[in-house]
C-alpha cells in the first residue's frame, strides 16, 4: 500500500530531490511559461534536458546553445548554466549518476532525439521517481542509456568572447545577425585593427570571424524556424541574399535541411 501512495503522489519539481536517488537515472517533469529563465546554477548529477514543446536556449560562462524541437542537451555535473524559454516549454529532465553509469558520461552537447528515445523519456517520467532494480522503470532507464550513446551530436554551439575588444562586436552581431559589416568596418567599434580582430577571433573563439558570424546566423535561424517562421523570411533576416544560399549553408553545417527544422515533411 505504501508503494502505491508514493507512486500516486505529485511528482517533485525540485531538482534537489533527484540528486541522491539510488538508481542511475531520475526523471523530472516541469512546465515553464514563455520568457522564463532559470538563473545560473549547477547540479551534482549529469543532466539531460528535453522539451516536448517550446525551444530552450542554454547559456554557460563561455558558450550559447539552442535546443530545437526533437533535440536534447546533455550537461555534465558541476557545469554552471542558465536556460531561457522561447514559448511555453514542457520540459523533461533526466538526472544521471555517471559514477555508476560511467559509459554514459558525455561532454556538453546538443544531440538529436530519436522517436524511440523521446518515448522512453516520456515513459520514465510516468514511472515512480524511486523505481527498483529490475522494475519497468529500470528497464526503460537501461534503454535510455543505450539510445543516448547512439545519438547524433548537432553543431549548435556559439562560443562567446572573453576579450573585451570582441565583446561589443559579438553582442551587436548576436542582436542583429544580418549585419554585413566586415572586420575593417568593425575596427573603430572594437578599438582594434582588422588584423588584430582576426587574430583575436582565432585565439579567443577558436574560429575565424566569418565562421563565427555564420554560426551565429544559423543559430538564430534555427530558433526562428523552430518557431514556424517561413524559410525565405528567416534567410533574409539572417543575412542571406537568397533562400538557396541559406539552405545550402544550413544543411552543410547542421546536417539537415531547414524544412526539417521548420517541421515540414
Amino acid at each position: 500500500m505504501t508503494k502505491l501512495k508514493i507512486s500516486a503522489a505529485p511528482r517533485s519539481t525540485d531538482p534537489l530531490d533527484y540528486q541522491d536517488l539510488p538508481q542511475e537515472i531520475g526523471a523530472m517533469s516541469k512546465i515553464f511559461t514563455a520568457g522564463s529563465v532559470t538563473p545560473l546554477h549547477s547540479h551534482e548529477r549529469d543532466q539531460l534536458l528535453f522539451a516536448t514543446s517550446g525551444i530552450m536556449r542554454l547559456r554557460t560562462s563561455g558558450d550559447a546553445w539552442i535546443v530545437p524541437r526533437d533535440s536534447a542537451v546533455y550537461i555534465p555535473a558541476g557545469t554552471l548554466h542558465s536556460v531561457g524559454m522561447h514559448g511555453d516549454v514542457d520540459m523533461r529532465t533526466l538526472y544521471i549518476d555517471t559514477s555508476v553509469a560511467e559509459n554514459l558520461a558525455k561532454a556538453l552537447s546538443v544531440f538529436s532525439v530519436s522517436n524511440l528515445l523521446r518515448e522512453l523519456i516520456l515513459a520514465l517520467s510516468e514511472e515512480p521517481v524511486d523505481y527498483g532494480r529490475g522494475s519497468r522503470g529500470d528497464m526503460i532507464a537501461q534503454l535510455i542509456k543505450i539510445e543516448i550513446g547512439h545519438a547524433r551530436e548537432l553543431t549548435l554551439k556559439v562560443p562567446l568572447p572573453k576579450d573585451v575588444r570582441l565583446q561589443r562586436l559579438c553582442a551587436e552581431l548576436l542582436a542583429n545577425p544580418s549585419d554585413r559589416r566586415t572586420l575593417n568596418d568593425w575596427a573603430d567599434v572594437a578599438g582594434a585593427s582588422a588584423r588584430t580582430l582576426a587574430r583575436l577571433f582565432e585565439q579567443d573563439l577558436g574560429m575565424g570571424f566569418n565562421h563565427w558570424r555564420q554560426r551565429v546566423r544559423l543559430h538564430g535561424a534555427l530558433e526562428a524556424l523552430s518557431r514556424g517562421e517561413p524559410i525565405a523570411h528567416v534567410a533574409r533576416q539572417h543575412g542571406y541574399l537568397s533562400t538557396s544560399a541559406f539552405s545550402a549553408a544550413f544543411g552543410k553545417v547542421m546536417g539537415f535541411a531547414p524544412s526539417k527544422a521548420a517541421g515540414e515533411h
